[in-house]
């Protein structure tokens, strides 16, 4: 069985290396602005969302090129939702993957700037051909990442969250794990179908992997809340306790710890079986749903 933690150190080097060249410097007086972008883009982190397309890639037979490229697009799309996630009208959050976030080390205009800067890069790589020869597959791609991080994914979670937060908004379990869903879930099923868009993969197979994505995106979030609450700053990089600090409803808030531990492990064993269908060739993706809910940071 293929090392879990040796593959994701691959990868995550061959998407630095991408991302490295895809986002060049910038010429002055703009040359801030690119700084700003290459500042929170190669701060590292998991690249979990880069290492679920460039796997599912491989389950398709997908050139590298076209798999790093598309993951790399993604990643910069994350770090987008990240550095607008941070500012002062959002989490207000002074620390990212263990440095200042990028408002802090520029400033709030400037992070704004390149949070939509990434925004529209990342639809710039995809719409590229050599991301990939087929057109329809390339508009494929922006059409279902867009839906993932628009008003009806990624943005709209952000705003029920922030409404959640100011309003005192009554959440119970169905409304939290809506929330996750748009917010977290979305880019995470995305990064999985994404690879199989790319190998022009059969609606069923697509399906299961989108079944698997479901489940992985709920045990991720569970986790990060578990994380916030028994985590430390220096193994997470960033600060901790933050959800009970502002009295947010979280799933742990509302299940207990030893509930959110146990329907985490519950969401990761149905995840696994979406996997049944691709036998031992998805063998890094059960590896992935496990990884998840053990993870330290």
């Amino acid at each position: 069985m293929t090392d879990l933690a040796q593959s994701m150190t691959e990868v995550a080097a061959m998407i630095d290396r991408k991302l490295d060249q895809l986002l060049p410097a910038g010429e002055v007086p703009e040359r801030r602005l690119f700084d700003a972008m290459r500042y929170a883009v190669l701060a590292g982190g998991k690249r979990l969302r880069p290492f679920l397309v460039v796997t599912t890639a491989n389950l398709f037979n997908v050139s590298e090129e076209s798999a790093l490229r598309v993951a790399s697009s993604i990643e910069i799309l994350h770090t987008y939702t990240l550095i607008h996630d941070d500012l002062p009208a959002m989490d207000n959050d002074n620390l990212r993957r263990g440095l200042p976030t990028c408002h802090r080390m520029f400033d709030e205009a400037t992070a704004i700037l390149a949070g939509d800067a990434l925004l529209t890069k990342s639809f710039e790589i995809l719409a590229h051909p050599d991301t990939h020869s087929n057109p329809a597959v390339r508009a494929e791609l922006v059409l279902e990442i867009a839906r993932a991080v628009g008003a009806n994914g990624t943005v709209g979670g952000q705003m029920i969250d922030l409404l959640a937060a100011t309003e005192k908004m009554s959440m119970d379990i169905a409304s939290i794990t809506r929330l996750q869903k748009l917010k977290t879930g979305r880019l995470i099923s995305c990064s999985c179908e994404a690879g199989a868009i790319l190998g022009k993969a059969p609606r069923p197979l697509r399906s299961h992997l989108l079944a698997y994505a479901h489940d992985l995106g709920l045990a991720f979030q569970i986790r990060d809340d578990l994380l916030d609450r028994e985590g430390n700053i220096n193994e997470m990089g960033k600060a901790v306790r933050k959800d009970d600090s502002h009295g947010k409803a979280t799933f742990v808030s509302l299940l207990g710890i030893e509930r959110a531990h146990a329907q985490a492990t519950m969401l990761v064993s149905q995840a696994i079986a979406h996997l049944d269908v691709f036998d031992s060739e998805a063998d890094l993706l059960r590896q992935v749903a496990r990884f998840v809910v053990e993870r330290r940071y």
